[in-house]
């Protein structure tokens, strides 16, 4: 490293305590179960999902899975 770091005990000011919101390592594990299903989606909606996934490196399918999980986990807290 070329500067150290100086650390002082200075006073800190308005500190906020934030909620532990990440998953635990077990509810990463957990693959639930999925079920196949057929549905027509609208091509503008398609290729949203198919751009977004190039983007990110992952599946379209996946985002839009996540995506509609999350929608009904909002709905059910609701």
């Amino acid at each position: 490293m070329k500067n150290a770091i100086n650390y002082t005990d200075e006073k800190m000011d308005d500190v906020r305590i934030i909620p532990d919101f990440l998953p635990s390592p077990e509810e990463l594990a957990f693959r639930e179960e999925t079920v196949k299903v057929t549905i027509s989606l609208s091509k503008s909606s398609i290729d949203f999902f198919k751009n977004q996934s190039k983007k990110h490196h992952t599946s379209y399918q996946k985002m839009i899975r996540k995506l509609l999980d999350k929608y009904v986990g909002m709905q059910k807290n609701a």
